[in-house]
């Protein structure tokens, strides 16, 4: 299908169900989760990049003649996915890895010996910025060939300010030439040098690289949209962390952070306690971190696959933090070492067979609170009027196959403000 031309209306027609994940325009908690308000019988109009009415077809066909009309053919419309935390950012893969941790090797240790973070951080320095985006841009649409329509993307592979610079420059390339909404992030602390390290007084010196220079020089820039921490014990503390996001924010950055990944250290609570948009991973959130996420804005991010990747039998207690009242988002984590995958479908299977989410659930979690993830639950992450015409068609007969086809992309068309994002002609069955 060709590109509309700007003004052009698109009339999506022929749709089994449209799971419009229709609501509030901010994250969904507790109950709130188990509605994705899914419709039958409707069509939807995008007009001018956003979804202008859901109706009935001859309504709709007889007031938008103009209207471009997509032909569902029976298959399952809904909201674009949003996978708001990864690190599609990097260079050479770590597949040695996956056969050391096989062997017993813990991952701490894996890093300890200068593998992990620390190998893609010695990669990466090597490279140039064309280099890096020419390995992004295919991985990026392997992304939206699942369905994802917005991606987030981190830094956090150079830990120095001019790699750090490198690798934003490189993410806002990306954001220019590909359809994807795609929205950066700078994780500067994602590990503390091997370099710092080895210093007596390394720690300190680099949390204060991160506070004076990184930071104020990327928001200058406008580089990131977001600042994040690996807030773990044995990577930033507690006290560290709180600094360098008070720094962020000091800036005009909103913030992130991983929390509570392999330890519990507390950091979902820092997360709470500082207002943060996302506390992501959380296989390990304390009873005390549930609570204080229930009680906050803060969305609780959820990374099923890299616990299954990295063999872990412990995933983030999905029903307590949903039951609690809090709002939890789904994201692939993809990244080169802990979850090398860019199937969304996955993730809704992991969701649902492994966190206990109810396929509505897991559905909110990958759009609406996805959305809300990144401070955009106004802008996507539902098909409902002045929403951003983020779709995605998928080649199935009931929303529940998606978790069901274990591992399959049943992802045919998707679209980002009313353009098309990926296509792949499969005839619905």
């Amino acid at each position: 299908m060709t590109a509309p031309r700007d003004g052009v209306a698109l009339l999506f027609v022929g749709a089994r169900q449209v799971v419009t994940c229709a609501g509030p325009a901010r994250a969904r908690r507790g109950t709130e989760m188990r509605d994705a308000a899914i419709r039958t019988g409707i069509a939807v109009l995008v007009r001018d990049g956003r979804v202008a009415t859901l109706g009935d077809e001859r309504d709709l066909r007889s007031s938008a003649p103009d209207a471009t009309v997509v032909d569902c053919a029976g298959g399952v419309l809904t909201p674009g996915f949003v996978d708001s935390h990864t690190h599609a950012l990097f260079g050479r893969p770590r597949f040695e890895e996956q056969e050391l941790r096989a062997a017993g090797v813990p991952y701490m240790e894996i890093a300890r010996r200068g593998g992990g973070i620390h190998a893609s951080v010695r990669d990466l320095r090597a490279r140039d910025e064309d280099d890096l985006v020419a390995l992004a841009r295919p991985r990026l649409r392997r992304l939206a060939a699942s369905g994802i329509t917005t991606v987030e993307i981190k830094s956090g592979y150079g830990l120095t300010l001019d790699d750090e610079l490198k690798s934003l420059r490189a993410i806002r390339r990306l954001a220019a030439g590909l359809p994807l909404r795609i929205v950066p992030t700078f994780l500067g602390a994602h590990e503390i040098p091997i370099e710092y390290r080895e210093r007596a007084d390394g720690r300190a010196e680099y949390v204060e690289l991160l506070v004076r220079e990184m930071i104020p020089r990327v928001a200058a820039e406008g580089l990131a949209r977001f600042a994040d921490v690996f807030c773990e014990p044995g990577v930033y503390t507690v006290e560290e962390s709180r600094r360098v996001l008070q720094a962020a924010r000091a800036h005009g950055l909103a913030l992130k952070l991983h929390a509570d990944e392999l330890e519990g250290g507390g950091g979902a609570e820092l997360a709470a306690a500082l207002g943060a948009t996302s506390a992501d991973h959380l296989a390990a959130i304390s009873d005390a971190g549930i609570a204080a996420l229930a009680r906050s804005e803060t969305v609780a991010t959820l990374l099923p696959a890299t616990m299954v990747f990295l063999g872990r039998t412990r995933q983030a207690p999905a029903r307590a933090l949903v039951d609690g009242g809090a709002a939890v988002a789904l994201a692939t984590d993809f990244n080169p070492g802990t979850s090398p995958t860019t199937s969304f479908p996955l993730l809704l299977t992991l969701g649902v067979s492994q966190l206990k989410l109810s396929v509505a659930e897991a559905l909110v979690a990958a759009t609406v609170n996805g959305a809300a993830a990144l401070a955009i639950a106004t802008e996507t992450g539902q098909i409902a009027p002045g929403f951003s015409g983020d779709l995605a068609l998928h080649d199935v007969k009931d929303v529940r196959e998606l978790p069901y086809w274990f591992g399959e992309h049943r992802c045919t068309r998707s679209w980002v403000r009313g353009k098309p994002c990926h296509q792949y002609d499969l005839p619905v069955s």
